[in-house]
C-alpha cells in the first residue's frame, strides 16, 4: 500500500528538488527513497524506475521553464522581450540546475507525450520573442537555436561555476543580450 501523501507527483517533485541540491548525476532511487521516508522498492509504486523518474523530472522542468519564460515575455517586444526571456531562463537554470539538466537529451516519444507539450510551450515563448524582429521565416529555426545556445550555454556555465575571472557575470550576461539583439536586428 502506498504511503499516505506520496503519489507520482510528490515523488517527482521530491526527486527534482533533490537533483537541484545534489546534482542530477547524484540522484538515485535510494537517495530519493531516503528523502521521502520510504524504502527504495516503495518508489516503484509511483515511478517505473530511474529512467522514468528522470523523464518525469524533465517534463516538470520543461513546463516550469516554459511558465517562467512565457510569463516573463508577456507585454514585451523586441529587445525587452529578449532580455526578459533570457533573464527568466537564466534564473530558472541557476535556481534549478539539477532538474534543468534532466531536460537535456530527452526526446519526446510522440506528439502526445507531455514532454513534447512542455517543450512546445517553451519554444512558443521564444517564438514570441522572435516576433519582435524581422526574421525571415526560413531563418526562424536558426534564430531559435541561436537563442537556446546562448541562454543554455551561459546559464549552465554559470551554474557550474564556469566563470572564474573577475568581470561581473551580470554585466557579461547583459552584453550577451545586447549582442543577440544586434544580431537579430541585423537579419
Amino acid at each position: 500500500m502506498p504511503r499516505a501523501g506520496l503519489d507520482p507527483a510528490a515523488v517527482v517533485a521530491a526527486g527534482a528538488a533533490l537533483a537541484d541540491e545534489v546534482g542530477l548525476a547524484n540522484l538515485t532511487m535510494g537517495s530519493l527513497a531516503e528523502r521521502v521516508g520510504v524504502r527504495a522498492p516503495s518508489l516503484y509504486k509511483h515511478v517505473g524506475g530511474q529512467e522514468d523518474l528522470l523523464r518525469r523530472i524533465a517534463v516538470l522542468a520543461m513546463g516550469e521553464a516554459a511558465d517562467a519564460v512565457g510569463g516573463a515575455v508577456q507585454g514585451y517586444a523586441g529587445r525587452d522581450a529578449l532580455a526578459a526571456a533570457a533573464r527568466a531562463f537564466r534564473a530558472f537554470v541557476l535556481e534549478h540546475p539539477g532538474r534543468y539538466a534532466a531536460t537535456i537529451g530527452q526526446e519526446p516519444s510522440g506528439p502526445d507525450d507531455p514532454l513534447a507539450a512542455a517543450a512546445r510551450r517553451l519554444l512558443d515563448a521564444f517564438m514570441a520573442v522572435l516576433r519582435g524582429y524581422e526574421i525571415d521565416p526560413a531563418d526562424v529555426d536558426h534564430a531559435l537555436r541561436m537563442l537556446r545556445s546562448l541562454c543554455h550555454g551561459f546559464a549552465t556555465l554559470q551554474a557550474a561555476d564556469g566563470f572564474q575571472w573577475s568581470a561581473d557575470v551580470d554585466e557579461s550576461f547583459e552584453w550577451l543580450i545586447d549582442f543577440a539583439d544586434r544580431g537579430l536586428r541585423a537579419r
